[in-house]
């Protein structure tokens, strides 16, 4: 009987994990800590070649590596032969990826690489290849059999290579003590960029206040004039005291006589010792703070670190930048 689709995708996605987790044991210790010893201790760039599908995977370990705090640069070895060498210079460092060990093009290239003193390290398929003899480091990439039914199309070699790739990038991250913010420095588009970067003094309201003596009418003419769903309530000094949302002021009303409500004033609707957050606040924790709670909350009041409130931050603007 002939398989699903849905046993095939789950066999060849078992084949692809369990090499990775084969070449992760035969990796040996040395060949790992002497790769990441020449990687760190480069003080150019990194160059990662390959040709075919292994030049794919090699332009995406080269971006890796530049956007984790390794510079790094992915030459084509046909076009490194017409020129291209020109790129690498002394203090440079070579990843070559070869499934075979034995691509011709990358072959080319290592009599001038060799001539420029440039460290290679191999993600090879066969340490017996040529590729890994001549290497100055060979990562072990090999794999039983590739998830083509055929075991022809690359497949579980390319995952295995950039799988290493990986492994070498964040262990380099790690060795260089990266951090959020240096990430975030070569991440500044698209919504990864927005959480690292984007505050909430970027995306606050200037401050709609009411002071603790104002009556009912005057609060509801406050929240109805700004529009933001809430007031902040202010002491003499400026000091947040407590803050009025529409959420309030209906509760309010519904649990007061209207014969009373000529003595209502704001301290007594108000939510008093509020949760605020400041304006150096990144607004993906802003968010955080306001959505993982039981009772989501709409809006906060924004204070400086003396306490004096300078805005309020709607959750309607904080989810509209694109976090």
């Amino acid at each position: 009987m002939a398989k699903t689709n849905y046993e095939l995708v789950a066999e060849i996605l078992r084949i692809e994990s369990d090499a990775i987790a084969r070449v992760s044991e035969n990796l040996s210790a040395q060949t790992v800590d002497r790769a990441i010893e020449i990687l760190g201790a480069a003080k150019g760039k990194v160059i990662v070649t390959g040709v075919g599908k292994s030049g794919v995977i090699a332009q995406k370990i080269a971006q890796t590596l530049t956007s984790t705090g390794t510079v790094a640069v992915f030459i084509h070895p046909s076009d490194a032969l017409h020129g291209g060498l020109g790129v690498i210079s002394d203090g440079d460092v070579v990843i070559a990826l070869s499934n075979s060990g034995e691509t011709d093009e990358l072959l080319a290239i290592l009599p001038a690489l060799k001539s420029r003193n440039v460290p290679i390290i191999s993600i090879v398929g066969n340490l017996a290849s040529t590729l890994a003899v001549r290497s100055d480091v060979a990562l072990d990439a090999a794999v039983d059999k590739e998830a083509c039914p055929l075991n022809l199309a690359p497949t579980a070699s390319t995952t295995v290579a950039l799988a290493i790739g990986d492994a070498l990038a964040m262990t380099l991250m790690s060795a260089k003590g990266l951090t959020a913010e240096d990430f975030a420095a070569n991440h500044p588009a698209g919504r990864l960029g927005k959480r690292l970067t984007l505050t909430v003094e970027s995306l606050m309201h200037p401050s709609p206040n009411v002071s603790p003596e104002d009556g009912w009418l005057t609060v509801v003419r406050s929240i109805s004039r700004y529009a933001l769903g809430a007031v902040n309530v202010i002491g003499p000094a400026g000091d947040l005291v407590g803050i009025i949302t529409d959420g309030d002021l209906r509760r309010t009303i519904e649990r007061t006589d209207p014969a009373d409500f000529g003595g209502l004033t704001a301290s007594a609707m108000m939510t008093a010792g509020p949760i605020c957050v400041s304006p150096s606040m990144l607004a993906y924790d802003a968010l955080r703070l306001m959505e993982d709670r039981p009772s989501q909350i709409s809006v906060l009041p924004v204070t400086d670190d003396s306490g004096k409130c300078v805005g309020i931050l709607r959750l309607h603007d904080v989810v509209g930048s694109g976090l």
